[in-house]
């Protein structure tokens, strides 16, 4: 659904969580009661979960803190671009990747196309969480950037505490854990050949607010910081997010992963547990000790072994 102008404006207006009654609203956009009604059902169907209560108006079941590019740009000489409504933040930048410079967002209220790891599906309600996509270019090529999901996760999680979030853990290679379920995760997409420079769209996305009706459609155990920080200003974390990463992919082009090794192991989800990889059908257990400093897992096998383990169509879980 293409969001009009008119409920752009009303979702604005919703967005304190007060009551508003329906002839308020409709004298406020300029058009019917009917049509105010027709806009709620809308709404409805975007995932917002409207309340209407007879004798009050319509209420929104929980405030919404919308994007606000002034405070995005304030104090950032880098381009931002902030939408409404995106396929997907990533795919903007992607197809825009040879006129961007480093340092260059998207952000969006909601994805209709919000992807994951392995193409699948990232969850995208409007207003709801953190949908943020930075490019960087590294002159040094493809082989310079073996550890970045990590890094970023890193740099992420730090962003996070900054404003008090506490116990923000790290799951390899790209996720991040609170209390033992999935708080947000990284999507990396890179674009160059062997021996040339490349182009890196990175892309993170954080639950902040979950609506129920959006977590139905999640195959796994979540969290969001609604509980600990109901009245988050998501422009706030997003320009946390923004300068630790500026500062953080630098430091990585520099240095690599190393510098970020130990700022890793203090947040390792599966630090000294037991823990199973899955490699297609093949399966390896054996318990976490860390990374190294290419990016890779290193399991503890049975038979006393440490090995490093890489590449992308592995996953780690808990061995139960």
């Amino acid at each position: 659904m293409v969001l009009s102008d008119a409920r752009k404006a009303l979702i604005e207006i919703l967005a304190d969580g007060q009551f508003y009654s329906g002839s308020v609203l409709a004298e406020r956009l300029g058009v019917s009661r009917a049509a105010i009604h027709n806009h709620m059902a809308a709404l409805a169907e975007l995932g917002l979960e409207v309340h209407r209560v007879k004798g009050r108006g319509y209420r929104l079941s929980r405030p919404l803190s919308l994007l606000e590019y002034e405070g995005l740009s304030a104090n950032r000489d880098l381009p931002v671009h902030l939408f409404w409504q995106l396929g997907s933040t990533n795919d903007f930048l992607l197809k825009r990747r040879h006129l961007c410079v480093n340092g260059e967002s998207c952000l969006a209220e909601m994805q209709t196309q919000g992807r994951g790891r392995r193409g699948r599906e990232w969850v995208s309600p409007l207003g709801c969480h953190l949908y943020l996509s930075y490019f960087w270019r590294f002159e040094r090529g493809m082989l310079a950037v073996a550890g970045l999901s990590l890094a970023v996760g890193v740099l992420l999680a730090e962003s996070l505490e900054t404003l008090g979030v506490k116990d923000v853990r790290l799951k390899w290679p790209n996720d991040l854990y609170r209390s033992g379920r999935k708080l947000g995760g990284i999507l990396i997409e890179m674009h160059g050949q062997m021996g040339e420079p490349c182009e890196l769209v990175i892309g993170a996305g954080i639950n902040i607010s979950m609506p129920e009706g959006a977590a139905v459609r999640i195959d796994q155990p979540w969290i969001d910081l609604a509980d600990d920080l109901p009245d988050l200003d998501r422009t706030a974390l997003a320009c946390r997010v923004l300068a630790h990463l500026d500062q953080g992919l630098g430091e990585f082009e520099q240095s690599g992963l190393k510098t970020f090794v130990e700022r890793w192991r203090q947040r390792d989800q599966y630090a000294d547990k037991p823990v199973q990889l899955l490699m297609g059908e093949r399966k390896v257990v054996g318990v976490a000790r860390g990374i190294d400093e290419g990016g890779n897992v290193l399991i503890a096998l049975p038979d006393g072994q440490l090995k490093a383990f890489g590449g992308g169509e592995i996953s780690l879980r808990a061995d139960s």
